[in-house]
């Protein structure tokens, strides 16, 4: 790129996306160019370099795995809300729980959810808050996982704590249940009750690594992660939550993601939400 800071040929570009793609699965488009030379110039400077290609030559040699995190969360975008894509939260604790409530009487009240791609944690602290208002408030056992690739969100899941923009369209009884206000110096933040955190794990996974849970899940949200994803690693992947889930276990995708001539292993309900079929 005539003109610029660091020298990054269309040979570079082919060769990050490469590697994002070995490491993470991860397909970049080929409009991406200008968002990879703005996301990685900071990592080209924390080391000196003024080539792209001695960057991806670190990257390469397989011996910096703590850069290669910093490559994948460079490359990583990460926009959340609370409760976005309200429909399939009104799904979640309109049909799909008291349906789980009704089956299970008394004799499995196990409840298992997988947040895969949580990001800065808004969606699994979204669905605990689902979680605690819809089922009785004891005799249940219930266990969120949240998993991410990039270390730094997660970091700031974990801790619960996020500006009063990013709940302040909550409603004023959620508010007051399930956050607790900063002062003095804290004063503009909320933290995350105990109550919705006692329930989550959180953990770094790379979903095209082999997965250390064994489940089975009863419904496993992953929004909006797939269509960084090829065809074929989409076909995987959707397998691979298929063997995981329980029999007619659910799953939610994005608004712009589809199983559609991806598996034949879930039946679509409606809204991006699908359930198991075998």
């Amino acid at each position: 790129m005539a003109g610029t800071e660091f020298e990054f040929s269309d040979q570079d570009f082919q060769r990050v996306r490469r590697i994002i793609n070995q490491v993470a699965g991860i397909s970049l488009a080929d409009g991406k160019r200008e968002l990879v030379y703005s996301r990685l110039s900071r990592r080209l400077r924390q080391y000196g370099f003024r080539r792209f290609v001695d960057y991806c030559d670190l990257l390469e040699t397989g011996n910096d795995e703590a850069e290669l995190r910093e490559f994948v969360n460079a490359l990583t975008t990460n926009l959340t809300s609370f409760f976005r894509e309200p429909h399939h939260f009104e799904f979640l604790a309109g049909e799909l729980l008291p349906s789980l409530i009704r089956a299970r009487g008394s004799s499995n009240r196990r409840i298992r959810v997988w947040s895969a791609g949580c990001s800065t944690g808004e969606e699994p602290y979204s669905i605990a808050i689902v979680l605690r208002e819809t089922l009785p408030a004891t005799g249940w056992d219930i266990k969120i996982l949240a998993t991410d690739l990039d270390s730094n969100v997660l970091a700031t899941a974990e801790r619960g704590v996020y500006e009063w923009n990013r709940v302040k369209d909550l409603s004023e009884s959620r508010l007051r249940r399930w956050f607790h206000k900063g002062r003095n110096a804290q004063a503009g933040w909320v933290r995350v009750a105990p109550a919705l955190r006692d329930l989550i794990t959180f953990r770094q996974l790379n979903l095209m690594d082999d997965w250390p849970m064994r489940g089975p899940f009863d419904l496993i949200f992953c929004r909006n992660v797939v269509i960084y994803f090829d065809k074929a690693t989409q076909q995987i992947l959707f397998e691979r939550y298929a063997d995981i889930l329980i029999e007619q276990g659910h799953l939610f995708v994005g608004h712009s993601e589809s199983l559609f001539k991806v598996t034949e292993r879930f039946t679509p309900l409606g809204k991006t939400i699908y359930q198991r079929c075998r």
